[in-house]
């Protein structure tokens, strides 16, 4: 198993997660592609210190971007990403990096 830092790669901190943390009480993070639910839930509890309910993971596929080095005529695209929603157990204390958000 990999270790848990090289699984959470960083907490996701938009409006939208800001959100979900204050009503449901759920922490979104950016994970490796090829991690599980079992690792991420065992990653987050080591990392954190908090009691994990549920992990939810979704692909996100990377956006074609354009070049502008000479007019956009070339094509890039930006790598795939892999997002996990964690919902904390109840009674759980928020990690100190959601607090405040």
């Amino acid at each position: 198993m990999k270790p848990a830092q090289s699984i959470i790669l960083k907490p996701i901190v938009t409006e939208k997660s800001a959100r979900m943390t204050q009503t449901a009480h759920l922490i979104t993070f950016e994970v490796d592609r090829d991690a599980n639910k079992i690792e991420i839930r065992k990653a987050v509890e080591t990392l954190f210190s908090v009691k994990v309910a549920a992990v939810h993971c979704v692909k996100v596929p990377g956006k074609i971007r354009r070049v502008a080095r000479t007019s956009g005529r070339f094509i890039g695209k930006t790598s795939d990403k892999k997002k996990a929603y964690v919902t904390l157990k109840a009674g759980e204390k928020l990690p100190p990096i959601f607090e405040g958000v």
